[in-house]
């Protein structure tokens, strides 16, 4: 009778087991899907910043250009085209991140940072573990503790 109600238990425990299991997977294929949305969002955010900056910024480099363009003519003082060149250089590269290529280049070379040059990404005192933390939270504690008497 003891063998039959243990082999029964067994059985449970199993089909429990594989539950929890289950269970684990989809946690983490929704933690996972929800942690890519909430990045794809950022780097939405991220981009239309980057346009309504460059609206703003291309209108006081065009008025800035404009100006100092007349200015340079009218006073016959060449070096104040000078400016014209850092901020272009600025509007470009504000063009870039806008619409260019900018995201996918940095998208490359990060993949490549990841694949040949990974020990550059290692954290000081390596990948924080439960005991670490654990340890990190009792100081904090002990800390609060301390503080308040």
């Amino acid at each position: 009778m003891g063998f039959l109600l243990s082999k029964s238990m067994d059985a449970n425990l199993k089909k429990q087991q594989e539950f929890m299991l289950h269970n684990a997977r989809l946690q983490m294929e929704r933690q996972i899907l929800m942690q890519n949305q909430m990045r794809e969002r950022q780097m939405a955010m991220q981009i239309a910043w980057s346009r309504e900056f460059l609206k703003y910024f291309g209108t006081f480099f065009s008025v800035s250009s404009l100006g100092l363009t007349v200015g340079a003519i009218k006073k016959r003082k060449p070096g104040l085209l000078g400016p014209i060149v850092p901020l272009g250089f600025v509007f470009a590269y504000q063009l870039d991140m806008a619409y260019g290529t900018f995201i996918h280049r940095m998208r490359e070379e990060a993949a490549s940072i990841m694949a040949s040059e990974s020990d550059r990404l290692d954290l000081p005192l390596g990948t924080p573990t439960f005991e670490s933390i654990e340890k990190a939270r009792r100081a904090k504690n002990t800390l609060a503790t301390f503080l308040e008497k």
